[in-house]
């Protein structure tokens, strides 16, 4: 799994339809989501620490889970189907703990407002982020490739004496 941020909401050129971004640690890849416009207004909420005059729905969630002695204790977006993803919101109260079928969207507007971390499955990522910064890249590419050119057979002989009993290595 991945952790990752929210690096904002977009709005996609040609529709005008809200996206929320998710960005790795490295700020490499980029997890674009379509979300609907009620979602993104909680989510530029809790991004820009907003408090409404009365609580929304995500509040209100958060506000009865703090009643009951409830946390927050992840956000997993753990897979993509025919362009839908889905998430798991695990909760914990005490030392029980629940995972609780979640649109991303809702479960992100929940995991900013209890500071919980977002996780994405490996396969999502590879499946359907996009590149951030092309340049770092294909800079990181051409390293690889250096080093790749510049290995000799020799490399991959074994150094110095073995000890026995250890494989070799």
């Amino acid at each position: 799994m991945i952790e990752m941020k929210v690096a904002g909401i977009a709005l996609e050129a040609a529709t005008r339809n809200p996206i929320v971004l998710l960005r790795d640690a490295s700020e490499r890849r980029q997890l674009p989501i379509y979300i609907a416009q009620d979602q993104a207004r909680a989510i530029a909420n809790a991004l820009e620490n907003q408090t409404p005059p009365r609580p929304l729905t995500h509040d209100l969630v958060v506000n009865l889970m703090n009643e009951w002695d409830m946390s927050v204790e992840r956000v997993v977006i753990h897979s993509l189907q025919d362009n839908t993803f889905y998430a798991i919101l695990t909760v914990r109260q005490g030392e029980v703990r629940k995972e609780l079928d979640a649109r991303p969207s809702d479960a992100i507007a929940i995991a900013l407002r209890t500071h919980s971390p977002i996780w994405v499955m490996e396969e999502v990522v590879a499946d359907a982020s996009i590149p951030v910064d092309r340049d770092a890249d294909e800079a990181e590419r051409q390293e690889f490739r250096d080093f790749l050119s510049n290995l000799r057979p020799e490399d991959f002989t074994q150094r110095g004496p073995s000890k026995s009993g250890d494989g070799g290595n």
